[in-house]
């Protein structure tokens, strides 16, 4: 199983439709296969997700945050672990949000 603990995510690529930037630091904490974090930064106020951890280190999660605008969005997200050359993890997701428009989008996160 991979172990997310205490490492920090980036977002290196999002779809328009997501609120997540580069300037959104996100701070894994993970006991056993359950996995928390924290997150803000750019558009995003204050972040919280939780999920679990498979076998392959993907990642089943929920979230939920408040923005600059005032608002609380919520969403589900997988995302799928890459191994880079230089020992970081990056992440490939896939969610959609839970409120609004429940649209759907990908993005990548990198270690930091």
């Amino acid at each position: 199983m991979v172990n997310y603990h205490n490492k920090r995510f980036r977002i290196v690529n999002n779809d328009d439709n997501g609120e997540t930037s580069a300037e959104t630091i996100f701070h894994y904490q993970q006991e056993g296969n359950i996995l928390m974090a924290d997150y803000s930064g750019g558009s995003i106020v204050k972040g919280h997700l939780i999920g679990l951890v498979d076998e392959n280190g993907h990642i089943d999660m929920r979230y939920h945050q408040i923005n600059d605008q005032g608002e609380i969005r919520t969403g589900k997200c997988i995302s799928k672990p890459e191994f880079m050359e230089n020992g970081k993890i990056r992440l490939h997701e896939t969610w959609q949000w839970t409120s609004g428009d429940f649209s759907k989008g990908q993005s990548i996160i990198e270690e930091i």
